[in-house]
């Protein structure tokens, strides 16, 4: 049987008649139906076929395909960014009264569709620690609709343990299981395997991984996607072609891509442990990290983010920020370039320092996205900053 890597290179949309080999971009609002019975057929679901590319193209298909692929999913739907899939991974199964429990170290802009908008709707949120396991079901209500969370968590990599969450799963059947794996990627992590009912992810981070274009894509049971698919249908968050055909393209490096990048983290991680301007190193694969052995147990490496805190607070982190020379500065991940953030004042600046400070967030933390250069180079780099930094 084939492995993932050899499934996903070799899965393509169908061959047209001029018999291509590299999959061409299907650049078309809508499709030609051969007679009015077939149009009729199509749009009662008595046949399957192309109708609209706001439904469905071949270059989304071949997009989600993959990804069923890699996460051994039933089925699933590509959105135009990872925000359109989050949101309606939410928006497309709750209803006025109904309750979600979340965890509470996630991205900032989820947080806001919790506490601004979802809102505006009649649901509501809780928050709990998500590696706090007896927290989880302390926190289910008779309403409870959804249980959503990321792991690893952005951006102090924080874990749920899988394993316990797909046995509550088992008692909770009613509940959808959600999962942000966007981190990880399938490649390390496969969420469905422990019980999850959807996982979603910003394609624009390491499916495309290399910042070209935007993207998100949500897989997982079939049944819920059908339901999901009605949303999307009349709401209208579609993957372009063009970005399906280029994140496509960019899955078949993405195993190779991501052993770089978790050997390169874990490089760093290891070198700025051992840093005296360094306070604190979050990295899953670290012996240090509260949770490696959960770590190891779920994911194949760590990832390719490394979080860390200067000393000397906010100041100090913009000043070795701007002493960066190769690592760019941007709010982005997951590219093959190195990338450093400063979470407290870009992505999660909409958060209280309170709620900023309850997930790990200090005035000092960078966020690095650890690329695929030579590890020399960003080592050196980050190291350099440090000291022009003082």
């Amino acid at each position: 049987m084939k492995k993932d890597q050899s499934k996903i290179i070799r899965e393509q949309a169908p061959r047209s008649a001029t018999r291509e080999h590299s999959v061409p971009l299907y650049l078309t609002s809508s499709f030609i139906f051969d007679s009015a019975e077939q149009g009729r057929a199509i749009f009662a679901d008595e046949e399957e076929g192309m109708v609209y590319s706001r439904y469905a193209n071949p270059n989304t298909t071949e997009f989600i395909n993959k990804v069923c692929i890699l996460e051994e999913a039933e089925a699933g739907l590509a959105f135009a960014s990872g925000m359109a899939a989050i949101f309606a991974s939410f928006a497309g199964f709750v209803r006025s009264g109904d309750h979600i429990v979340s965890a509470k170290a996630i991205f900032g802009s989820t947080h806001q569709l919790f506490t601004q908008l979802l809102p505006r709707w009649g649901v509501t949120t809780t928050y709990v620690d998500a590696v706090d396991n007896q927290a989880w079901e302390k926190a289910i209500q008779p309403n409870t609709k959804i249980l959503f969370l990321e792991s690893p968590s952005n951006p102090g990599l924080e874990l749920a343990d899988l394993s316990f969450l797909g046995e509550l799963k088992k008692k909770y059947p009613q509940i959808i299981f959600i999962i942000d794996n966007c981190f990880a990627t399938p490649y390390l992590q496969k969420p469905l395997r422990y019980g999850f009912d959807l996982s979603i992810h910003s394609a624009t981070k390491y499916m495309d991984g290399q910042g070209r274009v935007l993207g998100g894509v949500a897989v997982g049971k079939q049944q819920l996607i059908n339901e999901l698919m009605f949303f999307i249908r009349h709401t209208g968050p579609a993957m372009s072609a063009f970005n399906a055909w280029t994140i496509s393209k960019s899955l078949d490096t993405l195993g190779l891509r991501m052993d770089k990048h978790c050997s390169n983290a874990l490089a760093l991680a290891e070198a700025l442990e051992q840093h005296t301007e360094i306070t604190k190193v979050n990295y899953p694969f670290l012996p240090s990290h509260p949770q490696y052995e959960l770590a190891r147990k779920q994911m194949k490496a760590g990832g390719g983010i490394v979080t860390f805190e200067v000393k000397g607070g906010k100041e100090r982190a913009y000043s070795f920020l701007d002493a960066l020379e190769m690592i760019l500065y941007t709010s982005n991940l997951g590219d093959a370039r190195s990338i450093a953030t400063h979470p407290g004042s870009t992505t999660h600046s909409k958060l209280s320092e309170e709620e900023r400070l309850s997930l790990g967030i200090t005035p000092g933390t960078i966020r690095l996205s650890v690329g695929i250069e030579d590890q020399e180079d960003i080592i050196g780099d980050i190291l350099q900053a440090l000291e022009a930094s003082k």
